[in-house]
């Protein structure tokens, strides 16, 4: 009689739900620990989700928040990182593959970031966020919306970054050496984000889930020539033009006398093999103003792309954008302040609010925006491209804005293209 097959358990895939939200539980209260123990604004805000909540949500506008530059753009953008991190490593399906050329990978980013997203805008305005606890964004200048793009769309460029950083930098310095100072070192120090998440997830900083530990990991011979499944495409045949586009970049505009820092996001959606449309939302900070001063601009247009050499690997291209422009300038008065504080130690806090507006001023402009612009991309992979240079010219109907004109300007960006529908 021949034997009865023995039936194997089946493996779970799917994402573990319950520990990915323990690890985040255990992230966020750390953040908001920290904020606690060195923000006084935060611990002097308020709690929960009243009116000072409402306040908070409701005041959300334009794109600066108040932070200082290394805050929005570093800071925020690891956070995103290590969030992607934290879903990748509770992510069974997809959580070994290594960067390169893969479905496995790209697939495995994308629901990375979008987990992000979510974890981003809880962190901001959901109900354990900094609108409230501490009611961050009801008064000046902690408004915009600057954080809620730049730490999902920077923290995929970052988790991406750290990839790359792992496979061509750290895995060969692991191929040539098996000290274990030097391993854990280069694991740890130069992946930063990840050593957080895994940290957050009760492993030990230096781990991967992609290769062995320390100590164990021998190197192979398809390691140390750079080769591997990581680097072939499932997909055979001719190269094709990438129906869909995901670029984040940080950008640099100057405004009539006016410096502006910030970033962005863009979408392209291919209606045809050497045209696109373009969804383009990106925002800044001004520069060198006077410390009670804060100045921002928050710019979203839509409009057709040009891309002669699709497929190519420099792809240059064309575009106009048709949309708008808002732009905010706030001044804080000091002295009128504290009149404020002594408010909020009454019974009657609707007199703190109601006297905000008398020590901050308000000035705002906006206006219909058009964009002509060119730059040109380096294929990397079918995946993957650098935005080596993009250049811009706006104008503007927005008056001016704390003496400032906003009718033009000049916009110079570079960042990461991700490529998707080719792989």
């Amino acid at each position: 009689m021949p034997a009865m097959p023995v039936a194997r358990p089946r493996v779970s895939t799917g994402v573990k739900w319950k520990d990915l939200e323990s690890d985040s539980v255990r992230f966020l209260g750390i953040m908001h620990g920290f904020r606690l123990a060195t923000e006084p604004g935060t611990r002097a805000g308020g709690f929960g989700l009243g009116s000072g909540y409402q306040r908070s949500v409701e005041n959300l506008h334009g794109w600066a928040d108040g932070d200082p530059f290394y805050v929005n753009y570093v800071g925020h953008p690891m956070q995103g990182a290590v969030v992607g991190h934290l879903f990748s490593l509770n992510d069974p399906r997809y959580r070994g593959a290594e960067f390169g050329r893969s479905r496995e990978y790209w697939k495995g980013k994308l629901r990375a970031a979008a987990f992000a997203w979510a974890f981003s805008e809880q962190f901001e305005i959901g109900p354990l966020s900094e609108a409230s606890i501490g009611h961050i964004q009801k008064d000046f200048p902690q408004q915009g919306f600057v954080d809620h793009v730049v730490t999902p769309s920077v923290g995929l460029g970052w988790m991406i970054a750290e990839d790359a950083v792992d496979r061509y930098i750290v895995l060969p310095i692991e191929n040539a050496t098996t000290n274990k100072y030097v391993r854990m070192f280069v694991r740890s120090g130069l992946n930063p984000a990840r050593t957080f998440a895994n940290v957050m997830d009760g492993k030990v900083p230096w781990s991967r889930t992609s290769r062995a530990g320390i100590l164990a990991y021998r190197a192979s011979p398809a390691s140390r020539a750079g080769l591997g499944s990581a680097d072939r495409f499932e997909a055979p045949g001719e190269p094709r033009p990438a129906p869909f586009e995901f670029t984040v970049a940080p950008s640099w505009r100057q405004f009539v006398g006016d410096g502006c820092v910030g970033g962005g996001a863009e979408a392209a959606y291919r209606v045809a093999a050497e045209l696109q449309i373009v969804l383009d939302v990106n925002g800044c900070k001004l520069i060198g103003t006077d410390r009670n001063v804060s100045g921002d601009a928050l710019i979203y247009q839509v409009g057709p792309r040009w891309t002669p050499m699709p497929t190519g690997k420099w792809s240059p291209y064309a575009h106009v954008l048709f949309g708008g422009i808002k732009v905010t300038h706030e001044q804080m008065f000091p002295d009128k302040k504290l009149i404020v504080e002594e408010a909020n130690k009454s019974l009657d806090p609707s007199l703190a609010y109601s006297l905000h507006e008398q020590y901050t001023t308000r000035e705002e402009s906006s206006g219909v925006a058009f964009t002509a612009g060119t730059g040109v991309d380096y294929k990397l992979n079918e995946a993957l491209a650098i935005r080596v240079a993009n250049v811009e010219y706006l104008k503007s109907t927005a008056g001016n804005a704390g003496g400032a004109s906003y009718s033009r300007g000049l916009q110079v960006t570079t960042g990461l293209v991700l490529r998707l529908g080719t792989w």
